[in-house]
């Protein structure tokens, strides 16, 4: 039997495509090379146009993120509504199946950075009607595949999977005092999530200045800002200042607006600059920034603290994206707080049951929306005097996720997937020719 071959168009070199397209499938060719043969083209290394059949015909499966690329002037773009539709005509015209994967809800929330351009290009209509163009579509959860269900009934649950021999998913924990280290790792588009747990992480840090601290991940001053002339209405982009940036916001809602840092530090981090940080002995302050690190690296920044934070605010966008802190918090053997909400119910089981009883199986604490205003600080008070329960959280989340999220469990399901639906697409095939011949 001829191996099954796979052409993998990620939508980037790094971020989403890590997860989602290219270290699945590299693990797909290595796991079952004796099976399927793996392309992945990534920007700058697209060398076909999609006119070119000769080269297409190579392959029993496209599988791509969201949109389908396309070459102008040597750089990788995305295909746009109009010209999507004439390109799967044409894949699938020669018998390739074509496989959409999505992670994040076509539509987000009004308090997306992105939202005003991501509404004004029609990016959400456009995207549904590319979902039920294709063949098949993968996602992250039982809970966004049932909202593609009603696009594309074709539809598999693909969860986020580590690879634990991965260096930043070995947990390594810095070695510290005994200071209870709380943490949030991120980017710059949660705002409105960690505004729900600001006041609750403030108080508690204040309270116990002297045995915890807080460690924000993923500290970043870079990017620009369009200011528009009152007068002219021109429009003027500029560097933002580092003050500006959200990074600085989300340290003010955890220190107080640094009322609860010491004067030397505060100092140091007013600077914004990273090696003057690093020169400072912050692992005794009540708070530490922790500035970003490439996709490569990120995760090994759950190796700073001991408790990890999940807050989501509820609504649509979130409520389907995929439970990726849940898995990361587990394979690194993290204590875990998180929203009781969309993904985080998925794996989560509550620690802490009716009438403030322990359960000895839970794996996370869960904070319902409506008890924000206290239950984020109660949940951090609880950690902090029970250090018995952080590594009973942290044990049992492990269990949790080890074998469940493994990428060599995923990559198992994939294998049995593909193999199934190229066998389904042949005999299809093969029945139309036969039927067209006895015509």
């Amino acid at each position: 039997m001829s191996k099954i071959k796979v052409l993998v168009l990620p939508s980037d070199r790094t971020g989403v495509s890590k997860f989602r397209s290219v270290e699945p499938h590299m693990k797909l060719q290595e796991l079952y090379n004796e099976e399927f043969h793996v392309d992945i083209v990534t920007a700058g290394t697209m060398d076909f146009s999609w006119d070119d059949s000769s080269y297409l015909k190579k392959y029993d499966i496209i599988h791509f993120h969201r949109t389908l690329p396309k070459v102008i002037n040597g750089q990788l773009r995305h295909v746009y509504l109009d010209e999507m539709y004439d390109v799967l005509n044409k894949i699938h015209a020669l018998g390739i199946i074509t496989i959409m994967d999505l992670d994040d809800y076509w539509e987000p929330s009004k308090e997306h950075p992105a939202y005003q351009m991501i509404i004004n290009d029609k990016l959400p209509q456009k995207i549904k009607e590319n979902i039920k163009k294709v063949n098949y579509v993968t996602t992250t959860t039982p809970i966004f595949a049932k909202e593609i269900s009603k696009l594309n009934e074709n539809v598999i649950v693909l969860p986020n999977s580590i690879d634990p021999n991965e260096k930043q998913f070995t947990p390594k924990p810095e070695k510290t005092n005994k200071k209870t280290r709380i943490g949030w790792l991120g980017g710059s588009s949660h705002y409105h999530d960690l505004i729900l747990i600001g006041s609750s992480v403030s108080r508690f840090l204040d309270e116990n200045k002297e045995n915890s601290q807080m460690v924000l991940c993923g500290f970043d001053t870079r990017g620009n800002i369009t200011e528009i002339d009152k007068n002219t209405k021109q429009q003027k982009t500029r560097k933002i200042k580092p003050e500006e940036s959200v990074w600085s916001r989300y340290e003010e809602m955890f220190t107080k607006k640094y009322g609860i840092i010491n004067e030397g530090y505060l100092k140091q981090l007013k600077k914004f600059d990273e090696p003057s940080d690093k020169q400072f002995n912050n692992l005794d302050e009540v708070y530490r920034r922790v500035w970003t690190k490439p996709i490569t690296s990120y995760a090994s920044n759950y190796n700073l603290f001991d408790i990890s934070m999940a807050p989501i605010k509820e609504h649509s966008f979130n409520k389907n994206k995929s439970q990726l802190k849940v898995i990361e918090a587990g394979f690194h053997k993290k204590a875990l707080i998180a929203q009781d909400y969309g993904p985080y119910q998925i794996d989560c089981v509550p620690l802490i049951e009716y009438g403030g009883k322990i359960n000895e199986k839970g794996n996370a604490i869960l904070v319902e929306t409506r008890k924000n205003h206290k239950d984020w600080y109660k949940a951090l008070k609880k950690l902090n005097d029970n250090p018995g329960l952080v590594e009973l959280l942290s044990n049992n989340l492990y269990e949790t996720v080890k074998d469940k999220y493994h990428i060599n469990t995923v990559t198992n399901t994939r294998a049995t997937w593909y193999k199934q639906i190229v066998s389904d697409n042949k005999n299809q095939i093969k029945e139309f020719i036969e039927h067209t011949n006895n015509v």
